[in-house]
């Protein structure tokens, strides 16, 4: 029997239940309106399909978290990331280009488009990002002069570890979902500074006894999927990113570099193989194609 009172919002079912759905969109709107420019505030989003064919057979497929519309035509994909990725910024970048594409009308076409955001929430900090300690990054195309080039595509991504702010601390609408996000599940009641009517909506979504019993069973499978995965994760690269770098120094040298790192992608690959996860995940963990993870498969 779980014993937390609210869901964890990291997980798949505790996102989608509380940003995903259209009885709760307000939430949704009200998080995204404190990291969107005053432009492109929304005041009316609507859920639309999660997942993206490529234009052939052969292409691959794009699945979003969420992915919404605002009244202006703006698109939205808002992703949970639970654990370190390898690549995780190519496949940002790689979705946005599906609301791009969506958006070219057959015949003649000026080719005006709808601004694209990818927001993604993550529960882990980017490598190069160890010593800033920042939380939220905004990232847009820039020329050399480190002018906007182009302001309707943009990537943002809150490393949510970074955020080390207590509830007495908090001073801004933005502080108090960062809050929420990184300190839901630990909570037993609603804090004395969560008393408007946004939070206290989103407070009431997230109690699990109020769950259905098909509800808890998802929500239980789901944050054991969390769990683990974020066990493996954790673990393997650690261990990989001592041998990675072991080798890099006996190297001294860029090829050393390079063999470090698929040094350490292998041993993440075996950890998540005795782990039991599937390759789909491996291959996203790690960037290893399907073939060498079946070879390790064979091996371990």
């Amino acid at each position: 029997m779980l014993k937390d009172k609210y869901i964890n919002p990291f997980t798949d079912f505790g996102f989608k239940k509380l940003f995903g759905t259209e009885p709760n969109k307000d939430l949704m709107i009200d998080f995204l309106n404190q990291i969107l420019p005053e432009k492109h505030k929304i005041k009316e989003l609507t859920y639309t399909k999660n997942e993206f064919l490529g234009s052939t057979s052969l292409d691959r497929k794009a699945i979003f978290d969420l992915y919404c519309t605002s009244e202006k035509g703006d698109k939205f994909i808002v992703e949970i990331q639970k654990a370190k990725q390898n690549f995780f910024k190519e496949r940002s970048i790689y979705y946005s280009t599906f609301p791009i594409q969506e958006q070219a009308l057959r015949g003649e076409w000026d080719f005006q488009l709808s601004a694209v955001y990818t927001v993604g929430i993550l529960d882990f900090v980017f490598e190069e990002d160890r010593e800033e300690q920042q939380v939220l990054h905004v990232v847009q195309l820039k020329n050399q002069n480190c002018e906007v080039f182009y302001d309707k595509l943009t990537y943002i991504y809150l490393e949510m570890p970074n955020f080390k702010k207590e509830e007495y601390d908090l001073v801004t609408h933005f502080d108090k979902w960062l809050y929420v996000f990184k300190n839901l599940h630990r909570l037993d009641n609603i804090p004395d500074r969560f008393q408007e009517k946004i939070f206290k909506k989103l407070f009431k979504a997230a109690e699990i006894a109020k769950f259905s019993k098909q509800e808890f069973a998802e929500y239980e499978s789901s944050l054991k999927y969390y769990r683990d995965l974020t066990n493996v994760t954790n673990t393997a690269f650690l261990d990989g990113e001592k041998k990675g770098e072991q080798k890099g120094r006996e190297e001294g040298r860029q090829q050393g570099r390079e063999e470090g790192m698929i040094s350490r992608n292998i041993e993440i690959a075996k950890k998540a193989i005795i782990e039991n996860l599937s390759n789909s995940i491996i291959i996203l963990l790690t960037g290893l194609s399907e073939e060498k993870i079946n070879q390790l498969r064979a091996n371990v």
